[in-house]
């Protein structure tokens, strides 16, 4: 069989849909093998494009609209989308079924700060929701482990997390999800599969295509429960009811969407998002950026 080459800018049960044509069998029956990894610490998995290491990566549509936006040609189009909404949640240390976002004023939140989009998207949340940002108390206690350990340690009100982090914190009664940060801002182009132009040509590009479309559509109707039973290999030091609370989280806020493209209303609305944070010099063009899934 075809090998075929994938790589993760951020591993996570987020991307659960790209992890499911590998785990679901998927490729297989469209004739392909794989092999997977995740970008090195200070690289962009768009690097693996560029080098020939990698077929089709994880990545997000800002990584190309910001690169367009600042007068240069992205190596990579951004042709399937995996989140059509932000993935984060905010967590408390005490349970809270009546938060509502006006509680953030004066409080410390330790956000993700580890690349660019989840600070700018938790300010745009804040925004929408009609917060005024110079009353929040940002955090940056740095990544991954350190955030929690920090949170765990007091050193914030609340923690801003991308599942499952935050359903291990309550499974670990140490914190309580209060929101979830995707339907704040509502729907938009938040991750993506991307590979050169020239791939997206290939019979594997095609082939790749439909085991991604089967993978989304089996993960969309399956029971969490069932999915994390299939995805767990991949997720060995997360408890099964962890991942599968994930999941269940992610169906019910309707993260994956059944179609691929990646449309034009999506991809304005995180533009909208970033250029309200002052990084977007102008507005590439959808076609600079954007390419419908190869059939």
């Amino acid at each position: 069989m075809t090998k075929i080459s994938i790589q993760f800018s951020r591993f996570s049960a987020f991307y659960s849909p790209l992890i499911s044509v590998m785990a679901g069998g998927f490729l297989k029956d469209e004739g392909l093998e794989f092999e997977w990894s995740n970008s090195p610490v200070g690289k962009s998995a768009v690097d693996a494009l560029i080098d020939g290491s990698a077929h089709v990566v994880q990545s997000a549509p800002s990584q190309g609209f910001l690169a367009a936006a600042n007068g240069k040609t992205p190596p990579e189009v951004h042709f399937a989308q995996v989140n059509e909404m932000d993935g984060f949640f905010l967590a408390s240390p005490t349970a809270d079924p009546d938060f509502t976002w006006d509680k953030l004023n004066g409080a410390k939140i330790i956000v993700d700060q580890t690349s660019v989009q989840p600070l700018v998207m938790f300010k745009y949340a804040c925004f929408k929701q009609g917060l005024d940002i110079t009353k929040l108390k940002i955090v940056d206690a740095g990544s991954g482990a350190d955030m929690i350990n920090a949170f765990k340690d007091g050193g914030g009100d609340y923690i801003h997390l991308q599942g499952p982090a935050p359903q291990q914190l309550e499974y670990d009664g140490a914190g309580h999800i209060v929101a979830a940060v995707g339907p704040a801002i509502g729907p938009c182009a938040f991750s993506s599969l991307a590979a050169t132009r020239e791939w997206l040509e290939t019979d594997m590009a095609k082939a790749f295509t439909r085991a991604y479309g089967n993978a989304r559509a089996w993960l969309i109707a399956t029971p969490a429960d069932d999915v994390a039973h299939t995805l767990s290999e991949y997720f060995p030091d997360i408890h099964r009811s962890v991942l599968g609370s994930t999941v269940a989280y992610y169906q019910k806020l309707g993260n994956w969407t059944p179609h691929l493209e990646i449309t034009e209303p999506a991809y304005q609305a995180a533009l909208d998002v970033f250029e309200h944070a002052g990084r977007l010099p102008r507005r590439p063009a959808y076609s600079d950026v954007i390419a419908p899934p190869p059939q």
